[in-house]
């Protein structure tokens, strides 16, 4: 997990092509919005013990990734279960939202 938004450096076919769950989190470093979020992502990540890959992605105009997903408002948090967008949060505003979407990227009983 990292504390920065990172420059984009995946494609939508890399993201299409993880496997298990992955969070990326789309927003930029100065967005007082995504500031604000940060620590509720980071502990509602942490509390899945690992079983989560989460990717912070600096997102701008004219970024190809974000504008794949259809990012519009930061932080937006797009779930995917093996590369398939099960779940999305935008501005999450209590831990509890970022950890319902997370459970949403959760195998189902007997699926793993």
């Amino acid at each position: 997990m990292t504390h920065d938004y990172l420059p984009e450096t995946l494609t939508r076919a890399d993201a299409d092509a993880l496997a298990g769950v992955t969070v990326l989190d789309f927003g930029t470093g100065w967005c007082g919005h995504c500031q604000m979020a940060m620590p509720l992502v980071d502990a509602a990540v942490r509390a899945c013990n690992g079983a989560v890959r989460h990717i912070r992605i600096e997102d701008g105009r004219g970024r190809p990734l974000g504008r794949s997903y259809r990012v519009k408002l930061w932080p937006t948090l797009v779930v995917l279960r093996d590369g398939e967008e099960v779940a999305r949060v935008v501005r999450p505003q209590e831990r509890g939202e970022v950890e319902q979407a997370l459970a949403a990227g959760a195998p189902a009983p007997g699926e793993a």
